[in-house]
């Protein structure tokens, strides 16, 4: 799975809207929403603030395996 659709895939779980993880992550709601798009990549600190919000680890959000 792509990370922008694994973003996708974790707010519909968890039945989330786009504009409160992009207040999470600090961004604006065009940012978060090219981030699910897969037009932009979120800093290190959206990232970070998502993953804490998903209670995941880097890797895991980012769909990385090793």
């Amino acid at each position: 799975m792509k990370f922008s659709e694994h973003l996708v895939f974790l707010r519909e779980k968890k039945n989330v809207l786009q504009k409160d993880l992009a207040e999470i992550a600090g961004v604006s709601l065009h940012t978060y929403q090219r981030y699910e798009y897969g037009e932009r990549e979120p800093q290190l600190s959206a990232l970070i603030a998502l993953a804490d919000f998903y209670d995941l680890s880097l890797d895991e959000l980012v769909c990385r395996k090793r």
